[in-house]
């Protein structure tokens, strides 16, 4: 019996080592930050609306976390945060809404990111008889009756178009013939539904997957328009600052970067 007793106590000990060993293991193999992930919220420019599903997938591989994106034009996302509208980060296609919103205190101090800069194109359908290779010119065509821009009040793209349509003196003699998106996407979709003959676009656009073999593109000269700069912020107000902090840090990384760069953008070689 003493025997039997002590074996017992022995085992006993064994198995309660065993199994402070697994938890241990499993401690360090599911650390908390996964255990307690979190999905943060993103205003984003529509520039934006193709490649960021795919950063976003990346950056929940990586991290557990996940990203839930509003796309739409800057300058509406601007009056809506400043309305305290309940986003965590700001990725405008212009660098100017982000530096507003740190003049008025609401961003998270340090966080201004630029993180990349946009390019301007000419995009038709693939069956249109224009020719591109005119540039801005081609626009006085006879056979364009409605020509697509997003609507400069609000839109970078939008105040982009108008500009390089002015430095080529073009724009007096079509301004008549502007039909205008709420944001960039929204102009593309003009063109692709037929119901404008030519639209000046997103390069990001042109090159998605989802229009890339329905239209052609040709760059609009980046002398011919001020720089899209696009900059990212954190919003003061939001609770899950960590977490946008992380996927601005991730928007840092290589493979984020050659991502971005198939989409038409450039990282400024300052980040």
């Amino acid at each position: 019996m003493p025997y039997s007793r002590s074996f017992a106590t022995i085992a006993t000990g064994c198995i309660r080592r065993s199994l402070a060993s697994a938890l241990l293991v499993l401690v360090i193999l599911c650390p908390v930050g996964r255990a307690a992930a979190e999905e943060i919220t993103v205003a984003a420019a529509s520039d934006l609306t193709f490649v960021f599903p795919e950063v976003a997938a990346k950056f929940q591989k990586e991290t557990s976390n996940s990203v839930k994106f509003s796309f739409g034009s800057s300058g509406n996302f601007l009056s809506q945060i400043q309305n305290g509208a309940p986003f965590d980060l700001f990725f405008s296609a212009d660098i100017g809404y982000p530096k507003k919103l740190e003049a008025a205190g609401l961003i998270e101090p340090g966080t201004l990111y630029e993180y990349a800069v946009g390019k301007l194109v000419l995009w038709v359908l693939n069956g249109s008889p224009l020719d591109l290779k005119q540039g801005l010119a081609v626009l006085n065509d006879p056979h364009i009756h409605k020509i697509a821009i997003a609507n400069p009040k609000h839109a970078p793209y939008g105040r982009a178009a108008v500009a390089a349509m002015k430095h080529e003196k073009v724009y007096d003699q079509v301004s008549a013939k502007l039909v205008m998106g709420e944001n960039i996407s929204q102009t593309a979709q003009f063109v692709q539904s037929g119901n404008a003959d030519i639209g000046l676009l997103a390069l990001s656009l042109a090159v998605a997957p989802s229009l890339k073999d329905k239209g052609r593109y040709a760059l609009v000269p980046a002398t011919d328009y001020p720089a899209l700069d696009q900059a990212a912020v954190v919003i003061k107000s939001s609770g899950k600052k960590e977490t946008a902090k992380q996927f601005l840090s991730f928007m840092k990384t290589p493979a984020v970067v050659s991502l971005m760069g198939a989409y038409g953008f450039t990282v400024p070689a300052a980040n």
